[in-house]
């Protein structure tokens, strides 16, 4: 078994590992099981009250991924290169309601509250989007957005953690992408909107650098 040290050094081994690869190599395919694995990261991922605001669309499909490229300037290496191709969305506002059919099937089918406790979560969160989303509807869609990057970092650390590469990218057209799989009746355009795009597989070849990073007496303030 091995030790806490050692586990310490493999995790941070991951992180020295993983890099925003931008060619990935097209003969080599992640295996089912390792991308499950991957995906399991993303779906055991924290979120806000647990509301788990998201939704992935792994775009698999050549023809699919031709329909991207206009609309994704900043995946134009890694949409016909990567071994899975991954969207990130998130809830709209009217779905992140209080009172929304989403946060209630939320609260009582998957986290299975009991009533009163669910009125206690129902009041508390009503409180929240009104005071710090002000029940916007941009900033409660940019909330479900932010909790969406937890899922794509953990997912990225998984992959490194058994050698599979990563680019994370925003470099996309959200509204167009989200109409396009509208459009392909991939999702509703209405519920979902686009929060940020990761691509797998991997490296073509090695960075060209070692990774460059302040040091943690520049960013870490004890207070």
């Amino acid at each position: 078994m091995n030790t806490t040290e050692e586990k310490k050094n493999e995790i941070l081994s991951a992180y020295q590992f993983r890099h925003a690869c931008k060619n990935f190599k097209t003969d080599l395919q992640i295996a089912d099981h390792d991308f499950q694995f991957i995906l399991e990261t993303a779906r055991l991922s924290p979120s806000s009250f647990g509301f788990e605001p998201w939704k992935f669309v792994v775009v698999q499909e050549k023809e699919l991924r031709d329909k991207l490229k206009p609309i994704a300037a900043g995946a134009q290496r890694q949409i016909p290169t990567s071994s899975h191709l991954v969207f990130i969305l998130a809830k709209r506002a009217s779905e992140l309601t209080f009172d929304s059919a989403y946060i209630t099937h939320m609260m009582s089918n998957i986290q299975q509250m009991p009533d009163g406790v669910a009125t206690f979560v129902s009041n508390m969160y009503k409180l929240f989007t009104e005071v710090e989303l002000e029940n916007n509807a941009q900033l409660m869609h940019e909330w479900a957005c932010k909790q969406s990057y937890i899922t794509m970092a953990n997912m990225m650390t998984a992959a490194a953690q058994i050698g599979i590469d990563s680019c994370p990218i925003e470099g996309i057209d959200r509204e167009k992408v989200a109409s396009l799989f509208h459009d392909e009746g991939i999702i509703d355009k209405n519920e979902f909107g686009v929060a940020c795009l990761v691509a797998f597989g991997y490296r073509e070849e090695e960075p060209k650098r070692p990774k460059m990073r302040q040091s943690l007496e520049e960013i870490v303030v004890w207070a």
